[in-house]
């Protein structure tokens, strides 16, 4: 079988919705239930410090409502994300989450400076156009 080179930037989600530290519970959901995603890079000063998941918020989903309103993102956030370099290959990037078993990893440029997140959905995706030879990794 051939092996096909590809790059985890070209199936990274770029720009996508972020949040910080101290965004509370019931945002972080309405962000999520908005936009259909699962995962929220939490910046401080435009650096990645954690990831809240859409598991991480239900987590919470039988407090009080007077305990929801003290939970905020910094509170329930994975605060060592996976973190790859957009050059990293598509191989690599999803044997690394599925030996840390996460759903993303935060993908940044060779400078460090955050470009997007890489999601199982984009794995997927990626599966799915390079099993049936479309984009760049079947040209």
């Amino acid at each position: 079988m051939q092996r096909i080179d590809v790059s985890v930037e070209e199936f990274t989600t770029p720009d996508p919705i972020t949040v910080r530290e101290d965004t509370g519970i019931e945002e972080l959901r309405r962000l999520m239930d908005q936009h259909g995603i699962r995962h929220l890079p939490v910046l401080r000063d435009g650096r990645v410090v954690g990831v809240v998941s859409d598991r991480d918020v239900r987590a919470v989903v039988g407090l009080s409502v007077a305990e929801k309103l003290q939970v905020c993102a910094s509170d329930i956030m994975a605060d060592d994300p996976l973190t790859v370099s957009a050059r990293a290959s598509l191989d690599e990037v999803a044997y690394a989450m599925a030996q840390r078993k996460v759903g993303s990893a935060i993908v940044t440029e060779a400078n460090g400076r955050f470009l997007g997140i890489f999601t199982a959905s984009d794995a997927l995706n990626a599966l799915i156009e390079i099993a049936r030879g479309e984009g760049a990794a079947g040209a």
